[in-house]
């Protein structure tokens, strides 16, 4: 909220220490002075100066530790006892700088002073207090605008902030840091498109203005060193920009865009990233590097102060791998920062899952209780609705509107986790029960529908009720296909040759393996698996009604050309059928062709030979694998299946 303009202090330091700091080369500035301090170590010039470049390099701990030297060395020059509290502001050491301020008593002070001070009971939350502090400000100060803006955000009355961030740009004229605050409330008010154009804005000009920040050189793969933590790169706010397109890439589903986002920010050194950075990187990587990411989140939960989601979603992402017993132990070990860090809702949300490992029949209670409360939640929120459609209040029915989507995102998990209870054991009919209860309200939810068809699917028995879940799904992704999950793609082709809907699922292959072609000549390093696994489901189906020639067949085509097809999902999927085919051999109940059994030899060399890099395992954060690397690939298991169905075709005798 409130920024002091450092300014330097004439000294006894030579031109090319000058030169560097006017340059913002600060990093090159401190071993220098460094050195100079260690040769004089009361030089107020060398203290000051140091200082001030800790501070522009953000290391906000070192420069108040020289601030402080400098308050002892001269303690009649305010300047530094502000300085000092400033820095203390920033490492978040909130109870000293509150101290320092305290021993400021020049009246010439006093409108600093109590902007700092406000800044501080903000940082703090403590919102009455620096709205309180704020109002002995003078109305015509600059900052009062904007500072009454971020409590009106940080109450989360978005709306009401968004006019004050807009008044001030346009009194004080273009401001990044200002342009980001007004894309964050459109962020917050789910606003995508408006929240990208000030975003657009940022990146345009920081990118403009500043080419030597290199904004997009990660991604294009251009080798380019840090360019540090400088003042330059934070009067720009475009790390802020781009965390925040991320953010929105990320909620919309386009987890690839939001890496993008990611990786084109100015390049900086891993130990250089701010906190939120370091989350962003570590969620949006979790599905393919969750060791990395563990390690970032809980290093980020050891740190003052850190992004107020990442205990959430630490926890959240320990439940999603599997490891409860982890999330208890946070839980226990953490009192302080759940009672402040988690809502209600998360709260009692993460204690039913721990609790469903233990007694799946009390948590299915505590989910009863939460999806009750949401309930009766979206039925006013359903009312406030209808009655601002009669009364034509556009104003209420978008509050409305927002206020139900709101309770639907947190309702439809806690849905989710209730019906995982009776699908964990196979009770698919109570499953579908519990979704047939909430059809009231999540009918138009693709969410909801996709797992409605999900549940159906798995009976056997409800194909065509199945499709027209799946259906509209597919539908509206129809001119990017690639977009939709290849299982959905999968299971509603299934779907469609079980109803004898034929011609509908060759029609949707088609347009699949269109799809994939016209992305291999836009971009032939990329490799897409939607027809692959589409034609292993179908061949999965075919070998489990008996048909092991055909659906076999179709699998090895599915996997053509290996080099780009076989990965860990398909050999999944592939290794099931042909260890089924091995068993049903074994019990002599197949009498295959020499041509099929040769295919499958063949088939299985063909594996080993492309699968040599291919590993046969999901990673594990927390456990270490025994097993020799050369065991976890697709050639290794190749091997395996080609040993033993040679057993079962040739006697021991002749072995």
């Amino acid at each position: 909220m409130y920024m002091h303009n450092y300014t330097v202090r004439d000294g006894d330091y030579t031109l090319g220490l000058y030169t560097m700091i006017k340059d913002q080369r600060y990093n090159d500035a401190i071993p220098v002075l460094r050195r100079q301090l260690d040769a004089s170590p009361n030089s107020r010039a060398c203290l000051s100066l140091l200082a001030y470049c800790y501070f522009n390099t953000q290391d906000f701990v070192s420069s108040a530790e020289h601030y402080e030297r400098l308050t002892k060395l001269v303690p009649q020059e305010t300047d530094y006892k502000l300085y000092h509290a400033q820095a203390l502001y920033q490492a978040c050491m909130f109870d000293k700088a509150i101290k320092v301020l305290a021993s400021i008593t020049d009246p010439q002070y006093h409108g600093r002073v109590t902007k700092l001070k406000a800044a501080i009971k903000y940082g703090e939350e403590d919102l009455v207090s620096a709205r309180a502090l704020l109002d002995n400000i003078p109305e015509d100060d600059p900052d009062t605008e904007i500072n009454h803006a971020c409590i009106l955000y940080k109450e989360g009355r978005y709306e009401e902030a968004l006019p004050k961030f807009a008044t001030a740009i346009m009194t004080q004229g273009y401001n990044p840091h200002l342009s980001y605050n007004l894309a964050l409330c459109y962020y917050k008010l789910k606003e995508y498109n408006q929240a990208v154009k000030y975003i657009a804005d940022i990146m345009e000009r920081g990118i403009r203005e500043h080419p030597e920040l290199g904004v997009g050189m990660a991604t294009e793969g251009i080798e380019f060193r840090s360019v540090g933590n400088t003042l330059t790169l934070h009067e720009t706010a475009l790390i802020e920009a781009f965390n925040l397109k991320a953010a929105i890439e990320y909620k919309v589903g386009a987890p690839e865009a939001a890496r993008e986002a990611l990786t084109d920010m100015p390049p900086r050194s891993e130990e250089e990233l701010d906190a939120v950075t370091l989350h962003n990187e570590a969620l949006i990587n979790m599905d393919t590097r969750p060791t990395e990411g563990f390690e970032k989140l809980q290093f980020l939960l050891q740190q003052n102060p850190f992004p107020p989601e990442t205990l959430g979603n630490l926890l959240l992402l320990y439940c999603k791998f599997g490891y409860y017993n982890l999330a208890a132990d946070v839980i226990a070990e953490n009192p302080h920062l759940t009672q402040k860090y988690l809502s209600q809702y998360l709260s009692g949300f993460l204690d039913a899952l721990i609790t469903q490992q233990t007694s799946p029949d009390d948590a299915y209670k505590k989910f009863e209780e939460i999806a009750i409360r949401h309930t009766e939640s979206l039925r006013k929120s359903a009312k406030r609705v209808q009655e601002a459609k009669a009364n034509q209040d556009d104003a209420a029915m978008k509050k409305a509107v927002a206020d139900f989507e709101e309770t639907l995102d947190s309702y439809i998990p806690v849905l989710l986790a209730q019906a995982k209870i009776y699908w964990d054991m196979e009770q698919y009919a109570q499953v579908e029960n519990i979704f047939h209860k909430s059809v009231e309200f999540c009918n138009e939810n693709d969410t909801w529908r996709l797992h409605v068809a999900n549940v159906l699917f798995v009976q056997d028995n409800k194909y065509k009720e199945a499709i027209g879940f799946y259906e509209p799904l597919v539908k509206k992704s129809y001119n990017n296909l690639l977009s939709v999950d290849a299982i959905v793609l999968a299971n509603l082709c299934v779907s469609y040759i079980m109803t004898a809907m034929n011609e509908e699922a060759e029609e949707l292959m088609r347009k699949i393996e269109k799809e994939e072609e016209r992305l291999h000549y836009e971009d032939p390093e990329k490799k897409v698996y939607h027809l692959s696994i589409v034609n292993l489901i179908i061949g999965t189906l075919y070998c489990s009604k008996g048909n092991y020639e055909f659906g076999i067949s179709r699998l090895i085509r599915s996997l053509e050309p290996y080099s780009k097809k076989l990965s860990y999902d398909t050999w999944y999927y592939t290794k099931r059928c042909v260890l089924s085919f091995i068993e049903n051999l074994a019990k002599r109940t197949l009498f295959p062709t020499d041509a099929f059994i040769q295919e499958c030899l063949d088939f299985l060399d063909n594996c080993e030979t492309f699968g040599k890099e291919v590993k046969t395992f999901q990673i594990n954060p927390f456990q270490e694998s025994l097993a020799h690397e050369g065991k976890k690939t697709v050639a290794y298991e190749a091997r395996i299946l080609k040993e033993l169905l040679i057993r079962v075709l040739i006697p021991n005798s002749l072995l």
